[in-house]
């Protein structure tokens, strides 16, 4: 597991970074820890760290950092940063997901192995690992925002406010369904989007509310 060695971090601790590898998957098999403590604390680190980045470094209202920050932080880009790191092949899951280590896994666990050097190595190490691996996209103005129904679920959160997809209307026929779907948030009507699949109007509509909600 010499990954981290590119970003001069050698962990101490070499069962937690396991643990950070391990999907519950493979915790229920063999009765260990799963990583998703450590991908809790990771979450945090890494907002944290994002924060204090756009805080510093950019000029935009409340709003607006969080919308750009909800962009680094997204299954989709963590996804991207795990390709760079080139952790995927060492994550270890059940006989049943061997054939489903998809991208929300690959996700979670860039958290995780972000809550393990916070752990093992402090805070400062861990926040110089994000500067070489997130804010290099930052200062490209890479997007990577395609979940709006995560990041508006985040920013929803955030607020303490209730968050529900209503299926409004379904039209033509079997096998070329059209449905809408509008976003409610505090029952009050934030966004409406269209779709082939419940789906993809959902997203349609969380795009719509959290370009809304952003600004």
């Amino acid at each position: 597991m010499n990954f981290l060695d590119k970003y001069n971090i050698n962990i101490t601790n070499k069962d937690l970074l396991l643990e950070a590898l391990t999907h519950t998957s493979y915790a229920n098999e063999h009765n260990c820890n799963s990583y998703e403590r450590l991908e809790f604390l990771g979450d945090a680190v890494l907002q944290l760290i994002i924060s204090e980045y756009l805080y510093l470094n950019d000029h935009l209202k409340e709003g607006g950092m969080t919308k750009k920050r909800a962009s680094y932080v997204c299954e989709e880009a963590l996804y991207r940063y795990a390709k760079e790191i080139g952790y995927i092949s060492y994550i270890r899951v059940g006989h049943g997901q061997l054939n489903d280590i998809n991208e929300t896994i690959i996700a979670d666990i860039f958290e995780a192995i972000l809550g393990c050097i916070y752990l093992d190595k402090g805070f400062e190490v861990a926040k110089k690992y994000i500067y070489q691996v997130v804010i290099p996209h930052i200062k490209k103005n890479e997007v990577y925002l395609s979940d709006y129904k995560s990041a508006l679920q985040e920013l929803t959160q955030m607020n303490k406010k209730t968050l529900e997809y209503v299926v409004v209307s379904e039209t033509g026929p079997a096998h070329d369904r059209l449905f809408t779907v509008e976003v409610r948030i505090d029952d009050v009507i934030f966004g409406r989007g269209t779709g082939k699949s419940k789906k993809e109007a959902e997203q349609e509509a969380a795009k719509d509310a959290f370009n809304k909600q952003a600004k």
